[in-house]
């Protein structure tokens, strides 16, 4: 993914904030997540994210992206 805009980092930060879910494609799969904390992990912008349905939880680096959006 390209660098995120502004106006993208603001709703990435929403989400974190107000644990909404948020929805990624990242190599062809979609992935529906809740954010928990957005960081730089080893030089890279990363999320952790918790699946909603199972509670398994997943590290997704934001430089592998494909898109992403905010479930409102």
């Amino acid at each position: 993914m390209a660098q995120l805009t502004h106006a993208q980092y603001d709703a990435l930060e929403k989400a974190v904030a107000h644990r909404q879910r948020i929805v990624v494609y990242r190599r062809g799969t979609e992935y529906v997540v809740v954010p928990l904390k957005l960081h730089v992990r080893d030089g890279r912008e990363a999320i952790d994210a918790r699946n909603p349905v199972t509670g398994d939880s997943m590290t997704l680096y934001l430089d592998e992206l494909e898109t992403f959006e905010v479930v409102r």
